[in-house]
């Protein structure tokens, strides 16, 4: 399947009083709906898979919901076994990995940029840059 594009349709953050104390973050992804639509400038199947991402600062510090759409273009006819197996409320098909990085990606950078605007803790460790041991060269090393 190819990836035609990611939409959001709702960005939302709430930052309640931060207390000094242990904090727990909870980051959770939703495959909500998945469905055939229509595109004007194709006649292979695609499918729109509707979202939900959520970040929680527990205990009731902070959240942060995303909800959105990837629109997939079905180049390889699987979108029949994927809508047969949602039937059920099921999505366990081999294309749901990429389909979830992919969706994953976009929240999480999302989610990561409203972290830094409302000087909240981040949800994923980034990468930082470490001095080198004493006993090498003065460079130093990226880790990431």
């Amino acid at each position: 399947m190819k990836i035609l594009g990611t939409s959001f349709s709702k960005v939302s953050i709430e930052r309640k009083n931060l207390s000094k104390g242990k904090m727990t973050l909870k980051a959770d992804l939703k495959i909500e709906d998945i469905h055939e639509e229509k595109v004007s400038f194709s006649d292979k199947p695609t499918l729109r898979f509707d979202f939900s991402f959520a970040v929680n600062y527990e205990p009731d510090l902070a959240v942060i919901s995303i909800k959105g759409a990837l629109l997939t273009l079905d180049d390889k006819g699987v979108s029949k076994e994927i809508m047969k197996e949602w039937k059920d409320k099921k999505f366990s098909h081999p294309e749901k990995i990429g389909i979830l990085n992919h969706i994953m990606t976009k929240c999480n950078l999302r989610a990561l940029q409203l972290e830094d605007e409302f000087n909240l803790p981040l949800h994923v460790a980034l990468p930082k840059i470490k001095p080198a041991d004493s006993k090498s060269s003065n460079q130093t090393n990226y880790t990431g």
